[in-house]
């Protein structure tokens, strides 16, 4: 029995990560091309049109600098001191 489950010791392709995220083809392949996703080509020409494959690893990695963080605390701006000098003191 042939299950499409990705195991530990499984690398994606491009259409099950696709799935992961409910994104389209070329989207991943963006992320490919930027370098923000790591992916093998186990075409067998080099020529040829790619056949990516995505470690978990490499997902986790995508995964971990796409997660959103908490915006930085604002801190706020002190007002500068003018250097004025007080001619009339009552």
């Amino acid at each position: 029995m042939n299950t499409t489950t990705p195991s530990a010791d499984h690398a994606l392709s491009v259409r099950e990560v696709c799935g992961r995220f409910n994104v389209r083809e070329h989207l991943v392949l963006a992320w490919i091309r930027s370098g923000e996703l790591r992916a093998l080509d186990v075409s067998r020409t080099r020529g040829g049109k790619p056949r990516w494959r995505i470690t978990p690893e490499a997902l986790a990695e995508f995964e971990l600098r796409r997660t959103a963080e908490p915006p930085p605390k604002r801190t706020r701006r002190r007002r500068k001191q003018l250097d004025v000098i007080e001619f009339y003191k009552l």
